[in-house]
């Protein structure tokens, strides 16, 4: 997991081109005025989810991991804790879904407040547990680019 504001970015375009790529669309794009919806970037290759919704309390959350794509998360809007624990320390609660790229798991780890501007990149060893209430539910709103890893 690496967390860091938008304005350092290009200090990660050498995790590779796809990468560089979503970054510059969360950089170049209004993403303020975006609608909700998805939004190819690169084909399959990179495509970015805008989102907005009222977090929830972490007895809601669940943690989930992917296989084929990385996540860059985004916060548009708003702030959040998320929390991440490598997937070794997770029991998993579903199969993996192949088709949504997506499973869902049981674990404990540490979380991290997500606040306007800054991102969260999760790699496939990283479970991750999005959209968690800081104190109360808020609103937020966020770009979720997924870079398919090769």
């Amino acid at each position: 997991m690496i967390t860091d504001s938008i304005e350092n970015a290009q200090k990660y375009y050498n995790l590779g081109l796809n990468f560089q790529k979503g970054f510059e669309f969360l950089i170049h794009t209004d993403l303020q005025n975006l609608e909700n919806g998805k939004y190819q970037i690169d084909g399959d290759d990179i495509f970015v989810s805008v989102q907005d919704y009222n977090t929830k309390p972490e007895s809601e959350g669940k943690f989930e991991a992917h296989k084929k794509y990385a996540d860059i998360q985004f916060i548009i809007k708003g702030e959040e804790k998320i929390g991440y624990t490598n997937i070794k320390n997770c029991t998993p609660t579903t199969f993996y879904d192949d088709a949504n790229d997506i499973m869902f798991l049981d674990g404990k780890g540490d979380f991290i407040t997500a606040k306007k501007d800054t991102f969260l990149i999760f790699m496939p060893q990283d479970a991750h547990m999005p959209c968690i209430s800081i104190d109360a539910s808020k609103y937020v709103k966020k770009a979720v680019v997924k870079v398919k890893i090769s």
